[in-house]
């Protein structure tokens, strides 16, 4: 998980703007993002998404219209969206929020060079993968 960076900005108000799918965070040190919740769902710092180590990370397609539809704190230092398409393993903290928003123009860039080279499109439809497959034998 991202961790816990001693002396990071922490958030002064967090609003879910449902009608334009983003999340508002406002931080200590002056600065608020608008974080689109698709940038979040492609982005989520779970397993299911990062994989387990470099080079396994799975490429989200077809959330463009993703929701957040609960969103519980963790702690004093994260919040656990639960995502429309039923995705709520991801624990997003303080300072990878505070990432997600302050690189958000780089990282739809990464995300639209990843969609090219897989030769997918936002909007194609995850692939379904059988239970419990994750690329290796356990």
């Amino acid at each position: 998980m991202a961790g816990l960076i001693a002396g990071a900005p922490t958030p002064e108000a967090l609003t879910l703007h449902g009608q334009s799918k983003a999340l508002e965070i406002s931080f200590s040190d002056g600065k608020t993002f608008r974080i689109p919740f698709e940038l979040m769902r492609v982005y989520s710092p779970s397993a299911e998404v990062q994989g387990h180590g470099p080079g396994q990370e799975v490429l989200q397609t077809g959330k463009r219209d993703v929701d957040v539809v609960e969103l519980a704190q963790v702690g004093n230092y994260a919040v656990q969206p639960t995502f429309s398409d039923g995705h709520n393993s991801g624990i997003f903290s303080w300072d990878y929020l505070y990432f997600l928003g302050s690189e958000q123009d780089q990282l739809w860039t990464q995300y639209n060079e990843r969609l090219l080279a897989a030769g997918a499109q936002r909007d194609d439809p995850m692939p379904v993968a059988a239970a419990g497959a994750c690329g290796h034998s356990h």
